[in-house]
């Protein structure tokens, strides 16, 4: 199988190269647990500037069968972005042992 495209869509700043590169690795690991993931749609934004958990990580994950959508909020987009993985990466394993339970 090919792997997963994935787009990351930051609407309120320029995102650091290291950033986007950390996200894709996080991203491609999900592929061990579920290799039918089509495309990963991720959101950064950054709100509430007062407050210290201010940045929102949100991830689409397009997969047959039923999409799945994650959102984070953190004090940084790579915490947020290991907590969405780590959330997607249950409910992958979940959707597979259905699949298997199934057939």
């Amino acid at each position: 199988m090919r792997p997963m495209k994935i787009t990351v869509q930051t609407p309120n700043f320029a995102p650091d190269v290291k950033l986007i590169n950390y996200i894709e690795r996080k991203l491609a690991k999900l592929e061990q647990f579920y290799d039918r993931i089509i495309f990963a749609d991720v959101f950064l934004k950054v709100q509430k500037m007062r407050e210290k958990e201010n940045k929102v990580t949100e991830i689409l994950l397009i997969i047959p069968g039923g999409d799945l959508i994650v959102k984070k909020e953190a004090r940084s987009f790579e915490q947020g972005a290991d907590e969405c993985v780590q959330s997607l990466e249950r409910q992958l394993k979940k959707r597979k042992q259905k699949q298997r339970a199934s057939t």
